[in-house]
């Protein structure tokens, strides 16, 4: 059975670093005692996400179902023959993320099955599933089971995790509407989104990591240096959005290239090596 759980974990590890390797290097940072776990989570959220972007079958909805379902049996029985559910299921146990966390984040993915034009009601419902609840996933492993400290950082984690999901749909915008249907923000209509809306959008994702920022300096060392370097990130890809011009926004996804990405992490490493040595 350890045989099992090491090569799940592995496996959730390998979809980690194939679907993100900013995120993938953001996980280096943590220590190896937690490390595994973080993969864990992304694990199940990169599968969930594979249903509801790249599955066409007309049983989508099912398939989706049947996939929290799998989740549910498993963490009553402890045990799945879906390694990256196994993975899942054995980080749930241990810090205790149970469906009060996990049903919302489905909600949110049986959301992009039917694209709909979003209200500020349905899109705050989508944010929570898709993004604060992965982060209070990750919160969980890294409070260690200190449900205090938990508590006191939740609302910081739910506005990081809120502030990543709409960096991503500003980022990804001409994709997400021409190849899939979708548009997050309420209120935008993507042929007449210009430079204001956008503007409008920016300043309400610089408030969640406002609120954010103020908890990220109390997490614990386990979690400090990555979050926080995952923070910087985000904050640098805002900035290159609100620098570029909301006509491109609408043509291609916006990014920054891997040796700007080197260059950011490196600096920022430095200067906190250099802090915390001061």
């Amino acid at each position: 059975m350890d045989l099992y759980n090491d090569v799940s974990y592995d496996i959730s590890k390998l979809v980690t670093n194939g679907y993100s390797t900013s995120f993938g290097s953001a996980t280096k940072l943590f220590p190896v005692s937690i490390r595994k776990h973080i993969y864990a989570i992304y694990g199940l959220v990169r599968i969930a996400d594979e249903v509801v972007d790249t599955y066409r079958g007309k049983d989508v909805d099912k398939v989706l179902l049947d996939l929290e379902t799998e989740v549910y049996t498993a963490l009553r029985r402890g045990y799945s023959t879906n390694p990256v559910i196994q993975s899942f299921v054995l980080t749930a146990t241990v810090y205790g993320i149970d469906r009060s966390l996990i049903h919302p984040f489905f909600v949110s993915m049986a959301m992009d099955l039917h694209p709909a034009v979003y209200t500020q009601e349905s899109y705050q419902k989508y944010i929570y599933g898709s993004a604060e609840v992965v982060g209070l996933m990750c919160l969980r492993v890294f409070c260690e089971g200190d449900d205090k400290l938990y508590s006191k950082l939740e609302k910081g984690a739910k506005a990081l995790g809120a502030a990543y999901q709409k960096v991503n749909f500003l980022r990804d915008m001409a994709a997400d509407y021409t190849e899939l249907g979708r548009l997050y923000f309420p209120g935008v209509v993507f042929e007449s989104f210009d430079d204001a809306a956008k503007e409008k959008i920016i300043r309400n994702i610089e408030k969640d990591f406002i609120v954010a920022e103020r908890s990220i300096h109390l997490l614990p060392d386990n979690s400090n240096n990555a979050v926080f370097m995952s923070f910087v990130y985000y904050q640098a890809l805002l900035s290159k959005l609100r620098k570029t011009p909301a006509v491109t926004i609408k043509q291609k996804r916006i990014r920054i290239n891997d040796a700007a990405k080197t260059a950011l992490m490196t600096k920022v490493a430095i200067a906190r090596r250099l802090k915390r040595a001061a």
